[in-house]
């Protein structure tokens, strides 16, 4: 079985191989999908593994940028993970794995995430729970009755906004401090805001992305960077109550939605998990934001089988809103690598403890906790 970069001669099979793992797509989406593939194999993201000529699975990893305490780092995402029904069991998704997490450290990636169709091999590669995208269901009319505070300007918007609404995604997750959410590059924000059956909207410092579905409406993102920004938005996906029933909303796990409301008792939440993994401790903690109040120093031994570099203790020192982690001699708390991904994403240490992913002294424990707090959430799915 070889691993090797993808071609665009492979994208036929790829996508029967997609088929064969997740069903059909209707003939727009296929073409969307092939947009996006053929993006990220130019950019050397999109591996596959062969049985001599055959493709036998697949795999991308496209580059994403995710804010972890309001600071942003470019992130290696896997989607497209599919292997063909006569190669399961074959061990073909754990060494397409493998060569994703290689290939990310190439490329330079300190961190991933990824959306686990099934969760024990991920994990077994050092990827852990971590985060949630969180789809709320509301009612139109509710939303309809948040009161505007003061006028504000919105307007249609399309491909030649993707760069303003990069802008605007950046400047309100530094803001947030959020800890999660990702931004799709350029390319790819231009070809969802040349979608027809969209509705996109754009205020000075937010916007929002909703349809139709199935007689109801659905959320895609909804960033707002002030009080009237976020009014003004969410009562205007509210006009739509003489017609929808519901609105369903992916949105943050505090998101000031739920606060404007007039009514909220029980909500109906739903959510989909993602797993994180830190690909390269060193880098990954000095690109990652903390609570600029918080001095702490730590002595951690961390255990990643499949990433020898990590592998050894560390010395994390946080002060002033940053952070780094540097070769120490000796032993502290051990941390599989699962815990020390889960620790980044904000994890409790007494979690990890419970889990099985933290053991040793305890004397590190609360400083831990201090520097990585953090709920972390995505947007979107990928």
């Amino acid at each position: 079985m070889d691993i090797r970069d993808m071609t665009p001669d492979d994208l036929d099979a790829v996508l029967d191989t997609r088929k064969r793992s997740f069903g059909p797509l209707p003939g727009d989406l296929a073409d969307a999908w092939r947009a996006t593939a053929r993006a990220t194999l130019e950019q050397g993201r999109f591996l596959g593994a062969f049985d001599g000529s055959r493709l036998a699975g697949a795999a991308r990893l496209p580059r994403f940028t995710q804010w972890w305490h309001g600071r942003p780092q470019p992130m290696a995402g896997v989607a497209g993970v599919v292997v063909n029904p006569e190669d399961r069991g074959r061990g073909v998704g754990r060494r397409l794995m493998r060569a994703v997490l290689a290939r990310a450290a190439e490329m330079g990636d300190a961190v991933s995430a990824l959306y686990p169709a099934t969760t024990p091999i991920y994990r077994s590669l050092g990827w852990e729970h971590a985060g949630a995208k969180n789809n709320v269901t509301l009612s139109p009319e509710a939303l309809r009755a948040i009161r505007l505070t003061e006028p504000v300007k919105l307007r249609r918007m399309g491909p030649d906004d993707a760069a303003e609404v990069i802008a605007i995604v950046g400047s309100v997750h530094a803001a947030n401090r959020a800890s999660g959410p990702i931004c799709w590059d350029e390319a790819s924000w231009r070809r969802f805001l040349d979608d027809e059956d969209d509705f996109l909207y754009l205020a000075d410092d937010g916007y929002v992305t909703y349809s139709w579905d199935k007689g109801d409406i659905s959320v895609d993102n909804l960033v707002a960077g002030s009080e009237a920004t976020a009014r003004a938005l969410w009562s205007l996906v509210g006009t739509s109550s003489s017609i929808a029933t519901k609105v369903t909303a992916a949105v943050a796990p505090d998101d000031p939605v739920l606060w404007l409301l007039r009514e909220r008792s029980k909500e109906e939440v739903e959510r989909t998990r993602w797993m994180f993994r830190v690909v390269d401790v060193a880098d990954a903690i000095a690109r990652r934001g903390f609570p600029p109040m918080i001095s702490a120093n730590a002595v951690v031994t961390v255990e990643d089988p499949e990433r020898p570099s990590n592998t050894g203790t560390w010395r994390l020192e946080i002060s002033g809103g940053s952070g780094t982690a540097s070769a120490a001699e000796g032993e502290g708390p051990r941390l599989t690598v699962n815990g020390l991904s889960a620790l980044y994403a904000g994890i409790p240490t007494s979690t990890l403890r419970l889990g099985g992913l933290l053991s040793g002294s305890a004397e590190f424990d609360e400083a831990l906790d201090a520097a990585f707090a953090g709920t972390p959430y995505m947007l979107d799915y990928f």
